[in-house]
């Protein structure tokens, strides 16, 4: 085990000593704050566009929310999937391995930006098509999403930077990246949109330079870590080591992939009710980030916990860590829920033009669905953490399992509920494809922790 003295640096941290809840806590919160501030340019992005674009740019934009978010999951899950083992070989303070692991990810992650950039480039038109999007919002969507599609690598960059920041147990330079990035792009979306005019193209611009500028940040804080100081020798690829990174990125991907693929046969039905209905999903959906913020960064807490712990052998603080993680996530589930059957439909009216007949009843039908969404939030938490406790042990395949129950169930409700129900069915897809991960996720999370004592015991690992 190779030690150094990097703990003079404040820019990595371990999460093997300590008490778990203290720990969680401590990793999560400038996490949950930093996304709360992701959140609010995205919120910001959307006001600008409904309230001065008018109903049918917020349409345009929510018609291919999903096919935006298949691009952006299957960056983050290569990311993500990376970064387990980096944080295992952290943990295990093989710093040396990890610096080979950080650059073999670099090389993997720009192969798949560049990729991953051709081919939706290439699909958007078909794809926007197979979607449903009215004609009358489709020009609009598709100025959007190609300005989205070329800064692809720009957000794989700023992705890869953070989840190392985190894989070191560090949530508070990816938070005050985040910060940076927000107050751009919330400047930027005024000027672009407001003052230049530029339409929905504006707000696109606008994120990409925030990211840009949140990526530069992570970057030069990576570089200021003693334990990180890259080698020529260290960029030298290795055959097993990128296999190995890619079974963790792949399946996370493909879990990403799948969940979107659902959330488009998802959107194909909902754009089929028309602009207003589309307008007040995709308000709620917009609203959707701050439900799951904080469930995002106690996930991203979870796998930090769990690898860095596996790596050091500590595998009591697992099961400990796992416990006090489901007890935080539902105390703040039932907290958020509260505050959004109170002061959601205020909230939801930020995003809509005043007055309008469109708007009330755009309002009415994201209200309703934010209603729907809050009361099932404890589900969706307990998601996130057995999700993300799972990954961090190494074991990405059961996830991807549970991605596809949600694929399944969403799909499912989608193309049966509204046969029933009419328009409101649609609205229980996303509940249903939550339940359906959990069922896997539970049932796969003790399968996971009862096997790790006899998995290293065979291994000769303490």
């Amino acid at each position: 085990m190779e030690q150094t003295g990097f703990q003079k640096k404040t820019d990595a941290n371990t999460l093997t000593e300590g008490r778990p809840w203290k720990l969680l806590l401590l990793f999560s919160f400038p996490l949950m704050a930093g996304n709360i501030f992701q959140q609010m340019y995205t919120m910001v992005d959307t006001a600008v566009v409904g309230k001065v674009l008018g109903v049918e740019a917020l349409a345009a934009l929510g018609s291919v929310d999903w096919l935006n978010w298949l691009t952006l999951g299957i960056i983050q899950g290569f990311a993500q999937g990376f970064s387990i083992l980096m944080a295992q070989k952290f943990g295990a303070g093989e710093y040396g391995r990890l610096r080979q692991v950080i650059t073999n990810s670099i090389v993997l992650a720009a192969v798949c930006a560049v990729s991953l950039t051709f081919v939706s480039e290439g699909i958007a038109g078909a794809v926007v098509s197979l979607l449903r999007t009215p004609e009358e919002i489709r020009p609009i969507s598709m100025a959007y999403l190609r300005i989205l599609f070329a800064g692809l690598p720009i957000v794989m960059v700023y992705n890869l930077a953070a989840a190392i920041l985190r894989a070191l147990g560090n949530g508070r330079k990816p938070l005050i990246a985040m910060v940076i990035a927000s107050l751009t792009n919330i400047v930027l979306d005024l000027v672009f949109v407001m003052v230049l005019h530029w339409g929905v193209q504006g707000a696109a611009i606008a994120t990409l330079i925030a990211q840009c500028l949140s990526a530069a940040y992570c970057i030069w804080h990576i570089r200021r870590i003693e334990v990180l100081q890259i080698k020529k020798e260290d960029w030298k690829l290795e055959g097993t080591l990128c296999g190995r990174l890619m079974m963790f990125g792949l399946p996370m991907a493909f879990q990403n992939t799948v969940i979107s693929v659902g959330g488009m046969i998802v959107q194909t039905i909902v754009n089929g009710f028309g602009v207003v209905f589309i307008a007040g999903v995709t308000a709620t959906n917009k609203l959707y980030g701050i439900l799951e913020v904080a469930a995002t960064s106690y996930g991203y807490a979870m796998t930090t916990y769990s690898g860095q712990n596996l790596g050091a052998g500590k595998i009591r603080r697992i099961s400990e860590g796992m416990r006090v993680g489901i007890g935080i996530a539902i105390i703040t589930s039932i907290l958020i829920m509260a505050a959004m059957l109170g002061f959601g439909r205020w909230i939801l009216a930020w995003f809509l033009p005043a007055d309008a007949q469109q708007s009330i009843e755009a309002l009415d039908i994201a209200y309703r669905y934010l209603a729907i969404m809050a009361v099932f939030l404890p589900v969706l938490y307990i998601l996130h953490v057995a999700r993300s406790c799972i990954q961090g042990l190494g074991n990405t395949m059961l996830p991807m399992v549970s991605g596809v129950a949600e694929f399944v169930m969403r799909t499912g409700a989608a193309l049966l509920l509204p046969l029933m129900f009419g328009e409101n069915g649609i609205l229980f897809a996303e509940i249903l494809a939550w339940i359906g991960a959990d069922v896997i996720l539970i049932p796969s999370y003790f399968y996971m922790v009862h096997r790790l004592p006899a998995e290293r015991e065979i291994s000769g690992e303490t």
